[in-house]
């Protein structure tokens, strides 16, 4: 299982994927906003969307668990 995680911490403001999808290297899964910058998060790896960790207006930690991916 391959999981993305935030690269700083941040609120959660926009999670672009649903449970299910297919994302690709590079493509963008979460939008942060981290000392009033909105802050995209790539996914490192493709994969298909098992499972989301985080809700929009959660506070995350750099390497907390954003998304599991499969795949």
């Amino acid at each position: 299982m391959k999981q993305i995680v935030a690269n700083m911490a941040g609120t959660i403001i926009n999670v672009l994927v649903n449970e299910g999808d297919e994302v690709r290297s590079g493509a963008d899964v979460v939008m942060l906003e981290s000392m009033k910058m909105e802050v995209p998060v790539a996914a490192e790896t493709s994969g298909r969307v098992t499972a989301i960790k985080v809700n929009v207006g959660d506070f995350v930690n750099e390497g907390d668990v954003l998304i599991e991916l499969e795949g």
